[in-house]
């Protein structure tokens, strides 16, 4: 097997094996998950080194799978998927490391997280549009369990409920749509490099429109944007804190993946006529979940709405890249570029914050951010990294979401001026909310009851370094992400505007 087929279904034969394991103890699971855990980042990291940057999609592995239907297994990576790729493993390894309690089930605990790693990892690496659906439908039944089996009191299970029922209405909106496509080819094919280049469906009419809105719809639920954002903030406050930094570092990814490979790749010229309304959805996205956030008292609700309007930044950055406007090519690119690193960013700072929630839940077992006060003078490591993601997180120059967030802008200005204009109102509001945040945790007086509170275990430590320090390595010196999300950037402005006017 290759390099990029071992990293997906090594998780999943290490589930299978975990599964089938005749009652282990918590820390032989954990151990056996971990080391298997760190084999696909040992290998993305791999294929990082072998990258190229052609523009192109590069270490291509292929196999016949049903031949009849125009159905393979093709995977590979270019630009976009291969950070994506690697963010997913490290978001893993982290989470999987990160100690809960497990309530005596921990074989089905870790089970359940690397069969959820490899398949989503399948939706990054995927080249084949069916197996692209496989993966990401798939991806829908290990986050169920995970929210339903270890989550917090009954609430887990409706949230649970509510999670997978949303999401999977989004694909079969999406299977409609894929089929649509699929019909449009000649000969029958879901080679996404093929129908990259063929480009099947004209951009105007009613039904590219119609496939356009099936993959649109899905996307949007996935991301989540405004309004199909309400399944997101119980599954995040219900979830275990290691699922909800799976959910909203990973997950979200797939709906802005989505938009991108699909949708500005595939139905360029549909995604043009589109472009505007989708960046007004964006919009709303961010100006929406950044107020919501503020006006939040639970601190993984208050987490879980920023990333509605961090989402919202990315989309408005595809948006933007769709809009093809005459001229504007390296505004588009570079919006597009921010949309991809805003991805990234967004899946290590706020895959910390949520991490950094379980600490606080394990200490208090409360989210009620009126409830602290003080904790600085008790807890100095868990304020520094509380207070390094936060900062991160409401754009502060030297930090990842700086980066991502001035490119999108950058971009967005040079297409659609006031849209760009009323977005920058929602990093004003990020940072209120943040610093709200700040203030009223670790500032102050310490509460009496809190006198005991206990410093962040080494393996806590560990783990939230192992993200945090991407988000400052990025911030200061992002150049080798940004080479290689470039390179596929601007193959995909340079391919789509020859094809927006078909």
């Amino acid at each position: 097997m290759g390099v990029l087929t071992t990293a997906i279904f090594l998780p999943l034969l290490g589930a299978i094996l975990l599964a089938l394991w005749p009652r282990p103890t918590e820390r032989l699971a954990r151990g056996f998950a971990t080391a298997v855990a760190a084999v696909p980042l040992a290998l993305l990291v791999v294929a990082w080194l072998r990258f190229e940057g052609r523009g192109g999609f590069e270490l291509v592995e292929r196999a016949s799978w049903i031949p009849t239907l125009g159905v393979g297994y093709v995977v590979g990576v270019d630009g976009v998927s291969l950070p994506l790729a690697a963010m997913t493993a490290l978001l893993f390894l982290a989470s999987i490391v990160y100690p809960l309690d497990l309530r005596g089930r921990a074989r089905e605990y870790y089970a359940l997280f690397l069969f959820l790693e490899s398949v989503s990892l399948g939706v990054f690496l995927a080249l084949d549009l069916f197996l692209f659906y496989v993966f990401f439908d798939v991806s829908l039944v290990g986050m169920y369990f995970l929210i339903g089996g270890w989550g917090h009191g009954e609430g887990a299970r409706r949230a649970a409920l509510k999670f997978f029922l949303y999401t999977l209405a989004g694909t079969l909106a999406m299977l409609l749509a894929l089929l649509g496509l699929y019909l449009a080819t000649e000969p029958r094919t879901f080679d996404m490099a093929e129908i990259i280049r063929t480009q099947p469906l004209p951009a105007g009419g009613l039904y590219s429109a119609l496939v356009f809105l099936g993959f649109a719809v899905a996307f949007a639920i996935k991301t989540p944007l405004v309004p199909f954002h309400t399944w997101l903030p119980p599954a995040h406050v219900d979830a275990p804190a290691p699922a909800s930094t799976i959910l909203a570092g990973v997950l979200l990814k797939m709906g802005t993946y989505g938009f991108v490979r699909i949708l500005l790749q595939m139905l360029p010229g549909t995604f043009q006529r589109f472009a505007l309304p989708v960046a007004l959805f964006a919009l709303v996205s961010i100006v929406y979940g950044a107020l919501v956030a503020l006006a939040q008292g639970n601190l993984k609700r208050r987490i879980a709405y920023t990333s509605v309007n961090h989402m919202g930044y990315a989309v408005l950055g595809v948006a933007a890249a769709a809009a093809l406007l005459g001229g504007q090519e390296q505004a588009r690119t570079l919006a597009l570029t921010g949309a991809v690193v805003e991805m990234v960013a967004h899946g290590l700072i706020t895959g910390a914050l949520f991490l950094i929630s379980g600490s606080v839940w394990a200490r208090a077992e409360t989210y009620e951010i009126q409830e602290f006060g003080g904790l600085a003078a008790r807890t100095p490591a868990l304020t520094f990294t509380t207070a390094l993601a936060a900062f991160a997180s409401l754009g502060l120059p030297g930090l990842a979401g700086f980066v991502a967030e001035f490119q999108i802008f950058v971009g967005t200005f040079a297409v659609y001026p006031w849209v760009a204009a009323v977005g920058l109102l929602g990093i004003l509001i990020t940072a209120a909310l943040f610093l709200h945040l700040l203030q009223r945790m670790f500032l102050g007086e310490l509460p009496v009851r809190w006198n005991a509170w206990r410093e962040l275990r080494p393996v806590e430590i560990a783990a939230l370094a192992s993200l945090l320090v991407f988000v400052v390595w990025i911030g200061v010196a992002p150049a080798w992400l940004l080479d290689v999300i470039d390179s596929a950037a601007g193959a995909i402005i340079g391919q789509a505007n020859p094809l927006a006017g078909r």
